[in-house]
């Protein structure tokens, strides 16, 4: 055990998270989320919501400055502009934790998942929410 570090973050997520660099990007997934297809990289965390896994990452993980969207959901099919109930409370966490928040942006869902295949990482929750998928790239850490 580690001190102040959320005890959901699994040795595998912490060494990603750890090994990623400026401008990578970490993909949180719900659980319909085809991610083993869509990832050179998955980690599965049945059983927690997207939500948890977002704020816990968030207290370790900078989002980018350099890029005017740091953060991006997937659209809802059929109706780009609905904000699902999950995307509204993943915004309140960008808001709430991030180091520097942000707006959240958003992709198509085919796009999303292009941008989900070259992400360094995608982590698989068991977030039943419809489109509790979120994208974020990691920031620099300052001296």
């Amino acid at each position: 055990m580690l001190r102040n570090i959320p005890a959901l973050l699994s040795p595998e997520l912490l060494y990603a998270l750890r090994a990623m660099g400026h401008g990578d990007d970490i993909v949180i997934a719900d659980a319909n989320f085809p991610a083993h297809r869509n990832g050179r990289q998955v980690i599965r965390l049945d059983g927690v919501s997207a939500t948890d896994v977002l704020a816990a990452v968030l207290q370790l993980m900078p989002l980018d400055t350099f890029v005017s969207e740091p953060a991006l959901t997937m659209q809802v099919v059929g109706d780009g502009a609905a904000v699902p109930e999950v995307v509204g409370e993943f915004q309140r966490i960008v808001n709430e934790v991030a180091d520097h928040p942000a707006r959240l942006g958003s992709l198509e869902r085919f796009a999303f998942y292009q941008q989900a295949r070259e992400a360094f990482v995608i982590v698989q929750t068991g977030e039943q929410r419809l489109y509790g998928n979120i994208i974020l790239k990691k920031g620099v850490i300052k001296p």
